[in-house]
């Protein structure tokens, strides 16, 4: 998708709409300043956005998408570009998702590991002691909990049993026997335990 196109069209929907950008802002309860980004092409409306801004601009999603009105003649084909083209842009955000969850329990690990060394083997007032532990254990319990919604939400777990791809709760993911990125949890479609592992996309 050519950002730059769809901005320039946002603002050309806009205008022919004779609303301003805080106007239109307003109507979606954004900020002038994110409707501007989406016109000059820095940013794309969030998707939960999406069909309001249409509505407000009088086009649909493809016409938003592929940055003009659609004809009919081209219509399944834009529209099955775009598709294709949202699905690779979500697996691209879960794939750098997933390496900043790796980043992060890494990092929180090293932190409380080293925290816990240092107050193990160097002479120093048990007060201090108990400090650097407390001190190294704050991070760790703030930043695996949010690593794990990161694992959760960025792509999918593959039933073993019935090779059903699904977002799972974060009460699941969080309390399921894991090895790595593989949890053993129950799928809900098939409605059996299995060792299911994590994929990028959908199909």
């Amino acid at each position: 998708m050519d950002q730059l196109k769809i901005g320039k069209f946002i603002a050309q929907r806009r205008k022919e709409a004779n609303l301003t950008q805080m106007q239109l802002a307003e109507k979606l309860g954004v900020t002038n300043r994110a409707v501007s980004k989406w016109e000059t092409g820095k940013a794309m409306p969030d998707a939960s956005l999406m069909l309001d801004l249409c509505n407000a601009l009088k086009i649909s999603v493809n016409d938003l998408l592929s940055g003009e009105v659609v004809s009919m003649e081209t219509y399944n084909k834009n529209l099955e570009k775009n598709l294709l083209e949202m699905a690779k842009q979500k697996e691209d955000a879960d794939k750098r998702l997933l390496s900043l969850e790796i980043f992060i329990g890494v990092l929180v690990s090293v932190v409380f590991l080293a925290l816990v060394f240092v107050a193990s083997f160097v002479t120093m007032a048990d007060w201090l002691r108990a400090l650097l532990i407390v001190i190294g254990f704050i991070p760790f319990i703030i930043g695996i909990p949010f690593a794990i919604r990161i694992e959760q939400t960025a792509g999918y777990y593959e039933c073993a049993k019935c090779g059903h791809r699904y977002v799972p709760t974060y009460k699941s993911v969080f309390f399921a026997a894991h090895i790595n990125r593989t949890r053993y949890m129950r799928c809900p479609e098939c409605n059996k335990k299995s060792w299911q592992k994590k994929v990028i996309s959908k199909e």
